[in-house]
């Protein structure tokens, strides 16, 4: 009987099954306020999207998509940097919170770059509105209890 390599063949499906059992691990390791204040973000992405849809057409959708995953994308890597910190003293949370806040901006300033440079046809009103509104729901993770 013949041996199947996994990182041979169907290897890169190995390795995306592999990507997505580990993005998987990531969120159920996140805190419950982080993961209501995913869900409703994507919530509001989808019916933003519909809302652009039905006005601007398939750009329009695309662009409320896009929108709210630079807010989605950029919640989650701060999230994940939060995370990494072992903080022994107030200080080290504030330095650690600060650094997941620094990587957050950063990224959304690189992500709505692109978005708006590489996509010619994209529809900035549904980008901003879609990026705002997720940005805005980001910040209720402060009100969500932890049970």
């Amino acid at each position: 009987m013949q041996q199947i390599d996994p990182n041979v063949g169907e290897g890169y499906t190995t390795r995306v099954l592999q990507g997505a059992e580990k993005l998987k691990a990531m969120l159920r390791d996140l805190s419950k306020p982080l993961r209501t204040v995913l869900r409703w973000q994507l919530l509001a992405t989808a019916a933003l999207m519909l809302v652009a849809g039905i006005w601007a057409g398939a750009h329009g959708a695309l662009s409320a998509l896009l929108g709210g995953s630079v807010s989605v994308c950029s919640g989650l890597a701060a999230a994940g940097v939060a995370s990494l910190g072992k903080a022994e003293s107030a200080g080290e949370v504030l330095l650690f919170a600060l650094g997941a806040e620094a990587v957050k901006i950063g990224l959304i300033v690189i992500l709505l770059w692109l978005v708006l440079a590489m996509y010619q046809d994209a529809v900035v009103l549904a980008v901003i509105a879609t990026f705002t509104v997720t940005v805005l729901i980001f910040a209720m993770a402060f009100f969500v209890r932890e049970v």
